[in-house]
């Protein structure tokens, strides 16, 4: 019986041409692709999080203007460029 918690598995099926890419994608960032796919996965899951908020948001107090929309791609912008110095952990 494994001990403390186990991380669940996944059988899933990929176009070819996307597990061409997530192999090297994962090896480029020096990660397994059960690492990767994690990475990705929390990723996606916190974008649509997002964006549910956003909607959610806008549906109470009205669309976003123009000017805060630029904004918050400058700052969207700013954590980017500031991302790619960070190195993540192999």
């Amino acid at each position: 019986m494994p001990r403390g918690n186990p991380s669940p598995k996944l059988a899933i099926t990929v176009d070819p041409d996307i597990h061409k890419n997530i192999l090297a994608a994962a090896a480029r960032e020096g990660m397994n692709v059960s690492a990767w796919m994690t990475v990705a996965a929390r990723e996606a899951l916190q974008r649509r999080a997002g964006l549910a908020a956003v909607a959610q948001w806008e549906k109470r107090h009205g669309r976003f203007t123009v000017e805060e929309l630029n904004e918050a791609r400058r700052g969207v912008q700013e954590q980017l460029r500031a991302a790619r110095t960070i190195r993540r952990p192999a």
